[in-house]
Parts: C-alpha cells; structure tokens; sequence
C-alpha cells in the first residue's frame, strides 16, 4: 500500500480517488471545498492544505482545471513545494501549458523530487471505469514507481518523453478531438436535413471506416440532446488554446482548429461554456437552420 495524495476532487478527481481506494491505497485529499461524503465514507483523509497532502504522501497527484491553477497548488502559500522532503514524486495530471509544465518540473527537482505531467484522455465515463489513456512525460524511474498506480487509472499509458511531452500529447489529441466532434456534428446534421434518420446514419456509420468513439458517445449525444457535461466546453476552449498559442511560437498555421475553437466560442457566448464539448454541434445546428432529429 502507498500512500498518496490528490488535490483536485472534481468531475475526473472523485472517480480517480474511488479507483485509487479501491486498489488498497491510503488517499490524503484536498481541494477548495470540502471532500464529498461518499469518498471519506470510502476512506479518504481530507486535509486542509496542499502543504498537509505533501507531508502526508510518497506521491502526490494535481487534478485541477487550468495553468494557473497548477501552479497555485503546487507553489502557492501552504501549497504543495512547502511540504515536500526529497525523494518524492509530483505527479500533475491536469491539462496544461507544456512550456509551463518544463518550469514547474525544474522547480520541483530543485526540491529534490521527480515530477511527472501525466494528463488523460477519456472524460468522466473513462475515469468512472479506470480507462482512461494517460500520457506521460518525465525521468523513466518516476514513471515506472508511478506506473501501478496509473494501471488502477487508466488502461492506455504511455510515456511519451521527457516533462512536457506528456501535455504536448494531450494538445494533439484534444485537436482531434475537436475536430471529430464538429465533422461528427456536421454529417449527423447533413443527413437529418437531408430527411434521413441521424440515429439509423449514426448506426450504419459505426460499421465502416468513419467509426470512432466520438460518433459513438458524442453521436448518441447530440442525437438524444445529452448536453449534460462529462468535458465542458470552456476546458475545452483552454485546450484549443494551447494547441493555438503554441503553433504561433513554432510558426505552424492549425485553420481547422482555429475554427473548431470559434465555433467553441459561439458556444460560450449562447451560454454554453458549461455544456459538454459535443454541445458544439448546437452551433452548427444554429448556422443551418436545423435541429438533428427534427423533420426538414
């Protein structure tokens, strides 16, 4: 059994946590509202700092939305670097800025400690069934300490390279997955105005080459009108974000994202920077004048 801490107990951290317990480890947890009754009920030791959660465990897990956040946690006031003793291992598996990441490892191996960027793929289903694709960066030694408890997480994991690597990964995937959602959006959309069935075309889709877990899930979605978050469009737009931001420092052109993420942020403006990021073919459906399902 280790002992491990999680800060960051919200749509992915509580089923993480759960897996986690679930697997016989001790989990001292933090975040900026109380623990929810059922994982303390599971055995989960709340504490009241980052600080505390550090002095507590071996190896020590971020969950948290966005950059800022992640650096607030880790070297915030009674943040986690003040109650680090070497030899122990940060692990951050939000999505955040890869050149943030390389600063905040380099700091955290200046206390004497490794540090892993281990963000996932796979949303709050994934989380639920200890499925989700976990992509890491950082030392081999960290990652292989880490890796048991990845497996009670996750079923793909990879490490990818050194820190940084891990959310570079996850910038590419969120590109495609945002471009999937709006080319899954759009031929759902094609052929409910065309007057066929979109959830029969879904169906027949699954069976050839243009099946993908987004036609699955995100497909049953906007054909059932489940805009109900399992990722929110606004971490999504962070995302994208990223992916922008950093093609301008390399000089690379991303059109297709660029527009993905104006159609993210037609979504927030209506109101739905809370929707699920599959609540970006509402947009869509804006622009055509038609709703998916509806008779044209």
């Amino acid at each position: 059994m280790s002992t491990i801490g999680f800060i960051g107990l919200g749509i992915m951290g509580r089923p993480m946590v759960a897996n986690l317990i679930a697997g016989g480890h001790r989990l001292f947890v933090h975040d900026i509202v109380p623990p929810p009754a059922a994982l303390v009920e599971q055995g989960a030791i709340p504490c009241t700092s980052g600080r505390e959660v550090a002095r507590m465990a071996e190896v020590i897990i971020a969950m948290v939305p966005d950059t800022p956040h992640v650096e607030a946690v880790l070297f915030g006031k009674d943040g986690v670097a003040e109650g680090l003793a070497p030899g122990k291992i940060v692990v951050d598996m939000s999505s955040i800025s890869p050149i943030a990441t390389k600063d905040f490892a380099k700091r955290i191996n200046d206390l004497g400690c490794d540090y892993l960027d281990a963000p996932v793929s796979g949303g709050e289903v994934g989380a639920k069934a200890a499925s989700l694709t976990i992509m890491v960066g950082g030392p081999e030694r960290a990652f292989n300490a880490v890796k048991p408890l990845f497996e009670l997480m996750g079923k793909n994991i990879t490490l990818v390279g050194a820190n940084g690597d891990g959310q570079t990964t996850k910038v590419a995937n969120q590109i495609i997955v945002a471009l999937t959602i709006e080319a899954v959006g759009e031929a759902l959309l094609f052929a409910s105005k065309a007057g066929a069935d979109p959830a029969r075309v879904r169906q027949a889709l699954m069976g050839g080459f243009a099946n993908s877990r987004i036609l699955e899930l995100h497909g049953e979605r906007m054909i059932a009108r489940n805009f109900a978050p399992g990722f929110r469009i606004e971490l999504h737009q962070k995302d994208l974000n990223l992916a922008l931001s950093g093609a301008r420092s390399l000089g690379l052109s991303l059109p297709n994202t660029a527009t993905c993420q104006e159609l993210f942020n037609a979504a927030a403006a209506a109101g739905g920077s809370a929707w699920d990021h599959s609540g970006m073919v509402r947009v869509l459906e804006k622009l055509a004048c038609h709703e998916i399902g509806a008779k044209p």
